[in-house]
């Protein structure tokens, strides 16, 4: 795991790799290829789905499913800010723009502004596909090997694509390394945060550019020492990723045939 992390608000990258490395769970004895499918027709139905009762029940099924693994629903819950802040910062604004039924109005700068009903389902909906998604992809990373992901994305993925899916996952870690070391001696001599955004911006500053110039120079001399022992620019994993077993593709197919039915059975304005 890192040294420690940089923020509780940011997932931790080590702590998933522990879990995934070291969780033994019923999800982590399911094949990767299984929850891979899933993740796609989870990303399938939340496109064309605008329906609140059927998004919050997939969110709530795979809350649960997350707490029966043995993950922490805690950090979860901390790790839910970083999307939040990107998905409401973008709707946010698209919701002053929707028509319906007044809920709130007032006037800036001349400029009328009423958010309606449809606005705020906009807002919910949005919000609750978002955490979804993160939930289920966060299941997959903590339930699944890194070897299995591996070979999943060499496998899926064309070359170069693989390849820099597979680095920059690596590279993570020496980025997240090296900012929880900065942010630690920038600690230890009485640096502040939240002081520091107000009243010491340029040193703020040249805590991140050193951060991004020591992790490239870590990066590079990583590169040196792969190519030194024979890396030619292809990396092929070859690790046997379990096949999915009988009942994997039975519930693949249920899954199959709910999407479907849902897609048919749902009401008009739900989608």
């Amino acid at each position: 795991m890192t040294a420690r992390p940089v923020s509780p608000y940011i997932p931790d990258i080590g702590l998933i790799t522990w879990y995934a490395e070291k969780g033994d769970s019923f999800l982590a004895r399911v094949s990767p290829w299984t929850k891979l499918a899933f993740l796609a027709l989870i990303i399938l139905f939340i496109t064309v789905s605008r329906d609140l009762v059927l998004l919050l029940g997939l969110y709530l099924a795979i809350l649960a499913l997350y707490a029966l693994a043995g993950l922490p629903v805690g950090k979860l819950f901390r790790w839910y800010l970083l999307p939040l802040v990107f998905v409401l910062s973008l709707v946010g604004i698209l919701a002053w723009t929707q028509p319906g039924t007044p809920v709130v109005g007032f006037t800036l700068l001349g400029v009328p502004l009423i958010l309606t009903d449809q606005g705020v389902l906009l807002v919910v909906v949005l919000t609750v596909k978002t955490l979804t998604t993160v939930t289920f992809s966060l299941l997959l990373l903590m339930t699944t090997r890194y070897e299995h992901l591996a070979g999943m994305i060499s496998r899926v993925f064309p070359s170069p694509l693989d390849q820099v899916f597979l680095m920059a996952y690596r590279f993570l870690f020496l980025t997240l390394d090296m900012a929880a070391s900065i942010l630690k001696a920038f600690r230890s001599r009485g640096g502040e945060l939240v002081r520091g955004i107000r009243s010491q911006g340029s040193l703020l500053a040249g805590i991140i550019g050193l951060l991004f110039v020591r992790s490239f120079d870590r990066a590079e001399r990583v590169h040196r020492a792969m190519v030194a022992r024979g890396y030619q620019g292809s990396y092929a994993s070859g690790t046997r990723i379990p096949a999915p077993a009988a009942a994997e593709y039975t519930a693949l197919g249920l899954g199959i045939l709910a999407l479907a039915a849902a897609l048919v059975l749902a009401p008009t304005g739900g989608w």
